[in-house]
């Protein structure tokens, strides 16, 4: 039980793993601001519009209600959030790009004595402290 416990608290501890919970934590509050957003103004928003309450629309079929508003309400939600979501996951991605750029642009030269790559500036190399100049 206890090597079952370190192994947890190892697994838990990971940066990944905190990460991810950090992450839906956020992503579960925005779901909230958007779902606010949708259903207290674009809702009413579209309801005037068409002239009645947006959620409240339905459809009564053999004694059944088919909210049909509220679904296309969460429809919304969804492409609201899938919007955000893309945005931000593109601008990660030019981020990171802009980054792997900027380290491939930097050119490199190596120790003569040890023959680690050192930084065209450097007057000294950092693993073997041989001088380059």
């Amino acid at each position: 039980m206890k090597r079952f416990m370190q192994e947890f608290r190892e697994f838990a501890l990971r940066g990944n793993v905190m990460s991810l919970a950090v992450g839906m934590i956020i992503g579960g509050a925005f779901a909230a601001v958007v779902t606010s957003l949708t259903d207290n103004i674009l809702s009413p928003i579209i309801g005037i519009v068409t002239g009645q309450n947006f959620d409240a629309l339905e459809w009564n079929v053999l004694g059944v209600t088919l909210r049909y508003g509220a679904f296309i309400t969460s429809v919304l939600n969804f492409i609201i959030l899938a919007f955000v979501v893309f945005f931000l996951v593109r601008a990660m991605n030019r981020l990171l790009t802009k980054e792997a750029q900027k380290a491939e642009e930097t050119p490199k030269r190596l120790c003569p004595f040890c023959k680690t790559e050192v930084d065209p500036e450097a007057t000294r190399c950092p693993a073997c402290t041989s001088s380059l100049v």
